[in-house]
């Protein structure tokens, strides 16, 4: 027999071939992402080293080995074993007050009135707004804790309306110009709230209830100036890992203008928006039903029980340790409470209120109770359930879900006791003793009362200390998660929670390919590596957006 040598042309020819066809027998998909270190939150809670990308959504999770054998991309990212995770979802924030703020005097971490007073005339210098509006001071921080008055707003700027919202937004401190424009006297009288008088007249201190007479003679920012605060916020939200928020309580403008930012290509993130418990927002809303697309989500109202611990406007069973006699207030009343939960069990949307004391949380854990009775999968929430009577924890389910803050716990630690007394701080920022009773807890920052970063968020819940590492056992450590729970609130119980857990939430097939790649494993560096953190790379559908 003649063998006959094949020549060299036709050898390499025939290898080209047989690339060409292995390639052509490989799926073509957007992204891969190989060699990471893949948390993906699934049921058991798996890890994998790569995944797939395609048309925004995972199309396979597994060994780089199983994907470089089925997929190939244009686009290939080598981790270099950085860690990935579930975009996260910050289950309770203010994304378009985070962006207006950006535009506002920032009074956040000042010291003193008096420096309050020095950011303010800086502001005011190199801006010529017809309102003064700044955010963020807590007379908690300062040496003299009392609430400030308004005599130096007065004396620098007797012609223009001053208006500073308290870092948790349920305080404002106003000169004499912007009660003049409210109509505000010592004769003034509002339920579910305070206005704080001195010898009969105003302060300039109004808490809770009071504040809306304020808000209404405050203009409203155009379009140009909302559009402004949606993209400030976003930018911000990027740089931390953040895919998906849950606005707590956004007008009908908002929310539409969100939508139309989105379906144009303007604004990336997701939002799961509350809407505001007014009854035009009511009325417009539950006529429509659910409104859902790829990016916005309407399937909430946001209802306020009561005020906050800080400016003593948390309802209380028992007078507040440090101010006799005196209760909090529901800022809303009990019957209407109880009204607005029975108009909405017989809707498909959820409910989610803030309640801050014990009184106001049992109150609404109460209103839950009877209006979902014979309604399953309901998931309504109760937002912070920061003060919680013992007796009443039992009320909690994956029907009544808690849904918390860990960073206001650290905020709050130096004077809560302060305000509560030993026996009912134990009942207070009590996260794994909600998580036990629920099955599922949500977790938060609040933004803009605490700052944007889900990482302080991590850190608080789990080590429960600030971040120069106080107190050195943990604020009430018994009360503290674990980083596995931890990471489950920021995603799969949060997505859970907006009834999301089939589209995002976890990194598996067939969902939505939002995720973070960090530098550090936030799952096992020391915890006090963790607060300074920010992401490496944020990507929402498969795009990287930071």
């Amino acid at each position: 027999m003649e063998i006959k040598h094949i020549p060299k042309f036709s050898a390499a020819f025939l290898i080209v071939c047989m690339l060409l066809g292995s390639c052509q027998n490989k799926v073509k998909v957007d992204l891969i992402l190989l060699s990471g270190k893949v948390y993906t939150v699934d049921q058991n809670m798996s890890q994998a080293e790569a995944v797939a990308i395609k048309d925004g959504k995972f199309v396979a999770v597994g060994s780089n080995e199983e994907i470089n054998k089925t997929y190939q991309s244009n686009e290939t990212l080598n981790l270099e074993g950085r860690p990935v995770y579930p975009g996260f979802i910050d289950g309770h924030c203010h994304f378009f007050g985070l962006g207006l703020q950006e535009q506002e005097a920032d009074l956040v971490g000042t010291k003193s009135f008096e420096e309050l007073l020095v950011r303010l005339q800086k502001f005011a210098a190199n801006n010529s707004s017809k309102f003064i509006i700044g955010q963020g001071w807590d007379q908690n921080d300062w040496e003299d804790s009392s609430y400030p008055t308004k005599d130096a707003l007065d004396s620098l700027f007797p012609k223009t309306p001053v208006v500073l919202t308290r870092i948790d937004g349920h305080a404002i401190l106003v000169n004499q110009k912007a009660l003049d424009l409210a109509g505000i006297t010592g004769e003034t009288k509002v339920e579910g709230g305070e206005i704080v008088l001195k010898d009969g007249q105003p302060t300039g201190v109004l808490i809770d209830n009071p504040m809306a007479m304020i808000q209404e003679v405050i203009p409203q920012p155009d379009r140009a100036t909302a559009v402004k605060a949606l993209l400030d916020a976003q930018e911000q939200c990027f740089q931390y890992g953040l895919t998906t928020v849950n606005d707590a309580g956004l007008p009908k403008e908002v929310i539409l203008l969100v939508d139309s930012l989105q379906k144009a290509g303007v604004l990336d993130m997701r939002m799961y928006a509350m809407i505001n418990n007014t009854s035009g927002d009511l009325d417009y809303f539950l006529n429509r039903g659910v409104i859902k697309t790829d990016r916005l989500h309407v399937q909430s109202v946001k209802a306020y029980a009561d005020g906050a611990l800080g400016s003593r406007g948390a309802a209380l069973k028992e007078p507040y340790s440090d101010q006799h006699n005196h209760f909090g207030a529901m800022v809303t009343p009990v019957e209407e409470i109880y009204k607005l939960s029975e108009r909405l069990a017989a809707t498909d949307y959820q409910l989610n209120t803030h309640a801050i004391g014990d009184s106001a949380n049992v109150v609404v854990l109460r209103a839950y109770e009877k209006a979902l009775e014979g309604h399953q999968d309901r998931r309504w929430k109760v937002e912070h359930a920061q003060i919680v009577d013992q007796e009443d924890f039992h009320f909690f389910s994956d029907n009544i879900i808690p849904s918390v803050q860990p960073t206001h716990a650290t905020s709050d630690m130096y004077w809560a006791e302060d305000r509560l007394g030993p026996e009912r701080i134990k009942g207070a920022y009590a996260y794994k003793s909600l998580l036990e009773q629920a099955g599922l807890i949500v977790l938060g920052t609040d933004f803009p009362v605490e700052y944007v970063s889900p990482f302080l968020t991590f850190y608080a819940a789990t080590a429960r200390k600030d971040v120069e590492g106080y107190p050195d056992s943990g604020f009430q450590a018994d009360e503290a998660l674990s980083r596995e729970e931890t990471l489950k609130g920021m995603t799969i119980w949060a997505a859970y929670s907006n009834f999301e857990e089939d589209e995002k939430g976890s990194i598996e097939v067939g969902k939505m390919a939002d995720f973070v790649i960090l530098d550090k494993d936030i799952m096992t560096i020391p915890l006090e590596e963790i607060p300074e953190m920010k992401a490496y790379k944020t990507f929402i559908a498969g795009k990287q957006v930071y």
